[in-house]
C-alpha cells in the first residue's frame, strides 16, 4: 500500500467509476483496476463493489476511505509545511464557494493569487451552501465560502462580505419604473425560488419571516437550481426573484433587468468563511485566508 494507491482509491470513490478516476488521473482503467485489486489483497477483504449505479464502497471501502483522505490531506499539508520552510508557497489547495462567490468573487481572488504564487493549484469547487458545508466536514474542502450560517457545532464561520439583495425584474416589467414596492404588492407576482439547500433561499426565508410572512405565501412558478437559471428565467418572463445585485451586475448595467427595493423587508445578508473547526489549516490555506481578507477589505 502507498499514498498513490490511496490516491486511486479515493478518486474511484468519489467518482463512483473506474473509467472516470482513470481520466482524472491520467491513467487507463485496467491500470486503475489492477491498483484496486493490489489494495484489496493488502487488506484481504473487498473495498470496491461494481454495482449497475456505479463503483461503491464496501463497508470496508468506507472505512478505508475515511482514513486515506486524512492520509492525503497530511502529505498535502507536509509538502506545503516543508515549502514555505523553505521560503517558497507551493502545493494544491482545494476550496469550495456557493454560487454568488464561487462564480462572482472566487475565481478573481484566486487569479491574483495563483498569479503571486505560481508554484501553486487551487482547485475550486462550486455548490449550494449545504454541499459546500457537507463537503467541509467531510474533509474534502479545507475552507468554504457560503451565504448562510449552519448550526453544526464541527464548523467554523466568519462573517467576509456583506451583500444586499433586491426584487429583480426583467426590462418592460410594470414595474420597471419603481424604486421599491411593498411586499404585500409581491404576493400576487409569478415568483422563482432557488432549490432547497441555496443559502439565497435561506436568506430569503428568514427575511419573510422577520416581515412576518411566509415565503408560501408567494406565486410560486418554479424552482431553479442555480442563479444563472434564476436569472433566465427573469429575463424569460417565467417570474420575478429575489438575487444578490453581485450576481447581476452585468445585467443591471446593460438594463437588460432592474433590481428594487421591498418595503419592510430586510434583504442585507452576509457571505462566510467556513472551515471544519476540528481541522487544523494548512500553511498554503492560512497564506490564502490572509490574501483573500486582504484583497476583500481592499475592495
Amino acid at each position: 500500500m502507498d499514498l498513490w494507491q490511496l490516491h486511486i482509491f479515493c478518486k474511484v470513490v468519489q467518482l463512483k467509476s473506474f473509467s472516470k478516476a482513470g481520466k482524472n488521473i491520467h491513467l487507463s482503467q485496467p491500470t486503475v483496476s489492477s491498483h484496486i485489486r493490489d489494495l484489496e489483497e493488502h487488506f484481504g477483504c473487498r473495498l470496491i463493489d461494481r454495482l449497475a449505479r456505479g463503483a461503491i464502497p464496501t463497508k470496508a471501502g468506507e472505512l478505508l476511505y475515511t482514513y486515506a483522505r486524512e492520509l492525503i490531506a497530511l502529505r498535502d499539508e507536509t509538502e506545503t509545511a516543508l515549502a514555505e520552510f523553505h521560503g517558497k508557497i507551493r502545493g494544491r489547495l482545494v476550496i469550495g464557494g456557493s454560487t454568488i462567490p464561487g462564480v462572482h468573487i472566487l475565481p478573481k481572488i484566486i487569479g491574483a493569487f495563483v498569479k503571486d504564487y505560481p508554484e501553486v493549484t487551487i482547485a475550486l469547487i462550486i455548490g449550494d451552501t449545504e454541499k459546500i458545508i457537507g463537503d467541509t466536514l467531510s474533509c474534502d474542502l479545507e475552507l468554504g465560502i457560503v451565504g448562510a450560517k449552519t448550526g453544526d457545532k464541527k464548523i467554523f464561520q466568519e462573517k467576509l462580505i456583506e451583500d444586499e439583495m433586491r426584487l429583480v425584474i426583467p426590462e418592460g416589467h410594470k414595474w420597471a419604473d419603481k424604486k421599491d414596492i411593498p411586499l404585500k404588492m409581491l404576493l400576487d407576482e409569478p415568483f422563482i425560488i432557488r432549490e432547497h439547500g441555496s443559502g439565497t433561499l435561506k436568506s430569503v426565508r428568514r427575511s419573510f419571516s422577520r416581515a412576518g410572512c411566509n415565503i408560501e405565501e408567494l406565486k410560486i412558478t418554479a424552482e431553479m437550481g442555480s442563479t444563472e437559471a434564476v436569472i433566465q428565467g427573469i429575463k424569460h418572463n417565467i417570474g420575478v426573484s429575489v438575487l444578490s445585485t453581485i450576481a447581476v451586475s452585468e445585467e443591471l448595467g446593460a438594463g437588460t433587468l432592474k433590481a428594487l427595493a421591498i418595503k419592510d423587508l430586510n434583504l442585507k445578508r452576509s457571505f462566510y468563511l467556513t472551515r471544519h473547526k476540528y481541522r487544523t489549516a494548512s500553511p498554503l490555506c492560512q497564506v490564502f485566508i490572509k490574501f483573500l481578507k486582504k484583497k476583500l477589505s481592499d475592495t
